[in-house]
This record gives C-alpha cells, sequence and structure tokens, in this order.
C-alpha cells in the first residue's frame, strides 16, 4: 500500500527537475547568444594635448670645426704633448719638432744682421754728407733690409718648431710617432670640434615655404636611441638643385655631454609648426575610405560610425579638427568587425 504512494511522488519529482535543467539550459543557451553578438573591442578617449608638424630625413653628423694639424718645417719630431682622444685648446702645444738647427741660423741671420745694419747705418751718415755714391748707399740698406726678412724667417722656422692646435677641440687622429723624421706639410693630428655638431638635410623644394632659419630640430641616433638631442636650422641655401630637386638646410645641434659623434647616423626632424591643446585620437582608431576619415564611437555599449577631419600626425596621435567632442569613446582596435549601432563589449580595463 505504501509502494503505490510513493511512485506517483517519485514520477512528478523527475518531470520537474527535468522542466528545471531544460529552463536553465535556454537561459544559458540566451546568454551565450548575446555574448557572442556583442562584439569584443578596445577603445581609446578624445584627449587634448600639443601635436607638432614637421619634415623628417636622415643624415650623418659632421663636425662644424675640424683641423688637420700639419708641420711647417722638416726634422725629427722630439716630443708629442697630446694623444687621440685629449681635449685642447686653440694655441696649445701638440708636438716639438727639434730645433736646433733652426736656432743656429737664427742666431747666424742675427749676428749677419747686426753687422750690415751697423754697415747701413754708417753709409747712410758717409751719404748725408755726400761722401758717397747714392747707388752704394742704395745697395747697403737692400742688403740691411734683405737680411732683416732672412732673420725674421729664421726665428719664423724656429718659431714653427713648436706644433701648436689652430682650434680647440679634441685629438680625433694622430698620424705621427715620435722620433718620426717628417716634412714640411707632412699631417701630424686631426683636431676635431665636437660642439656643435651639423646635420646636413637636402630637402624637397616644395618644403622650402615651410623650413626657416632657428626653427626647432629634435635629432635621435641610431647608437643612442632612447636620446633626444635638440638643436636648430642654422643656414638655407638660397638655391635648388636642378638634378634631384632640393635645397641644403644645415642644422646646429649643441650637446655638451660629449655623446654624440662625427660620423653618427641620425634621424632629424624640423618641427616648423605646434598647435596647443588640440583634440587627439591614436592614428589606429581612424578609419580611411578614399578620401573620407571616420571613427566608430562607443555609446551605451553601441558603436556609431562618424565622419572626422583629421590635422597634423604625430607619433601614434593624429589632430582631430571636426567631428569629436572632448572625452568621447572612439574604437581603437576591432573596427573590421563593426557596422554602425554594432554592439560592443570592451575588452581593454584602463579607461
Amino acid at each position: 500500500m505504501k509502494m503505490h504512494f510513493k511512485l506517483p511522488l517519485l514520477v512528478a519529482l523527475t518531470i520537474f527537475l527535468l522542466f528545471q535543467g531544460c529552463a536553465g539550459e535556454d537561459q544559458t543557451a540566451e546568454e551565450n547568444a548575446d555574448a557572442i553578438r556583442s562584439i569584443p573591442v578596445e577603445v581609446s578617449n578624445v584627449t587634448r594635448g600639443d601635436i607638432s608638424a614637421y619634415y623628417s630625413n636622415t643624415a650623418t653628423l659632421e663636425a662644424e670645426q675640424e683641423a688637420t694639424v700639419v708641420s711647417k718645417v722638416r726634422g725629427i719630431i722630439e716630443e708629442l704633448h697630446v694623444e687621440e682622444g685629449d681635449a685642447v685648446r686653440e694655441g696649445q702645444i701638440l708636438a716639438k719638432i727639434d730645433d736646433e738647427q733652426y736656432r743656429i741660423e737664427a742666431n747666424r741671420a742675427e749676428a749677419t744682421l747686426k753687422r750690415l745694419e751697423n754697415d747701413f747705418q754708417r753709409n747712410k751718415e758717409l751719404f748725408d754728407k755726400n761722401l758717397i755714391s747714392a747707388e752704394t748707399f742704395q745697395n747697403s740698406r737692400y742688403e740691411y733690409e734683405s737680411q732683416k726678412a732672412t732673420h725674421e724667417l729664421a726665428l719664423l722656422n724656429l718659431e714653427y718648431t713648436t706644433v701648436r692646435s689652430p682650434i680647440s677641440g679634441v685629438i680625433s687622429e694622430r698620424f705621427v710617432k715620435r722620433g718620426n723624421m717628417i716634412g714640411t706639410d707632412q699631417q701630424l693630428y686631426r683636431v676635431t670640434d665636437f660642439s656643435p655638431l651639423t646635420a646636413v638635410l637636402h630637402v624637397p623644394e616644395h618644403e622650402m615655404s615651410k623650413i626657416n632659419k632657428n626653427q626647432r630640430v629634435e635629432l635621435r641616433a641610431d647608437a643612442l636611441p632612447n636620446q633626444l638631442f635638440v638643436g636648430h636650422v642654422e643656414r638655407i641655401s638660397p638655391v635648388v638643385n636642378q638634378e634631384n630637386g632640393t635645397f641644403k638646410v644645415t642644422a646646429y645641434v649643441d650637446e655638451t655631454d660629449g655623446l654624440l659623434r662625427p660620423g653618427m647616423f641620425s634621424r632629424v626632424r624640423i618641427v616648423y609648426d605646434t598647435r596647443q591643446n588640440t583634440r587627439m585620437i591614436p592614428r589606429a582608431s581612424v578609419i580611411s575610405e578614399d578620401l573620407n576619415q571616420s571613427v566608430f564611437v562607443i555609446r551605451d555599449s553601441l558603436a556609431f560610425k562618424k565622419q572626422i577631419q583629421t590635422g597634423y600626425t604625430n607619433g601614434r596621435n593624429i589632430e582631430v579638427t571636426e567631428g569629436l567632442d572632448d572625452n568621447e569613446m572612439v574604437v581603437t582596435i576591432g573596427q573590421s568587425s563593426l557596422q554602425d549601432s554594432s554592439k560592443v563589449s570592451i575588452i581593454n580595463n584602463s579607461l
């Protein structure tokens, strides 16, 4: 009798659990469908900041001032006072050439000069008294003046045995060793002034109206990728090269830390305009179609396509001149899957 009552109750409980399971499956399926219909995107807000327009190119750094020191007399290198890498001042002694021969020649020229000077003074007195001819007096004066020049030349050669730096800078190369026999005009040192360094750019002629003297120049060297160096436009050539349609622009980079070197390959930007406190968005958010540009804007989890007008581009950002308001949210990744009014889910949590 008891078994007859338990059987209907068990059947009813089983049916109830089956209905509950089906209802749960329907709810989960609906949630999954909603998730599938929401397109995942990454977004960014419209921000404000400064953005610049610039002309960019590459150049090899050069020294504005560089001098090759040569010997003005022949002789044996007696002393070397500086080495490669040493900083030198203009007029500083770099090397000494054996001067014994030049000192003897200077003393001999001085002795002869004194003798001829006495002869000239005596002949001048005699000429004033009409005791010698004008020809004798003129010959005496000529010999004296000639010897005077010979003496000055001997002193100059003696002075040239002390080799001095013609400019301030750094010894970038040494060509001789102590004890070498050198001739006249033989190279001894190269002196390089590292400040300023120059970057010579060959700019297309259509950029000529934008480039002006003293504009800001930003430079990065491949050898120092994390360092930004600042300079200015120093010179602009007034003529255009007919062969390649460019004009030459010389930029100065005043860098006092000694990091840059002549010969370094660099990437140079001439900043010719800056707009301050302007609206900007990431470049990745802009969709270009023919001549039109647009973005997807997020409102209430829906994406709406908006036409915009853009201005300057600087790095990862682009200026928006029309079409967006401050703090609007634009899609940066996932636009290709969107249509107007698509439902989206934002997956970057930084906003």
